[in-house]
């Protein structure tokens, strides 16, 4: 498993993405796969740095941020990388808190608009 190689269709199979999203990736630097001819072939880290950047998608983070964190890796290792994630996450966790207070405003203020429309008393 450690010499695999992922085709580009392999690759977007993998992580369910579009080859638009994949291409995009990579044209942001994201991903740099190798090159044979114009095929594109992802190896280990290729694998290993989407799985992250579909992850950090997840939560929230920007692709830039992704790419800054990406980086912090790439410059001055992972002890440094780990620190940058604990304040990125802090900071996404407090976005994510005010997101789901205003989703639960929102869910409580429908529910007694439905509540008073059921009643007739709109």
């Amino acid at each position: 498993m450690a010499d695999e190689r992922l085709s580009f269709k392999e690759m977007c199979a993998r992580f369910d993405v579009t080859p638009r999203t994949l291409r995009y990736y990579e044209y942001i630097e994201l991903l740099s796969p190798t090159k044979d001819g114009r095929a594109r072939f992802y190896g280990p880290r290729e694998v290993a740095r989407m799985t992250l950047i579909l992850r950090a998608r997840r939560f929230g983070f920007s692709l830039e941020e992704i790419r800054q964190w990406l980086l912090i890796y790439d410059e001055q290792g992972s002890e440094a990388q780990m620190a940058a994630l604990v304040q990125m996450a802090d900071r996404q966790l407090g976005v994510l808190s005010e997101q789901r207070d205003q989703l639960d405003s929102s869910i409580e203020e429908l529910r007694s608009l439905r509540d008073a429309a059921s009643a007739g008393k709109i």
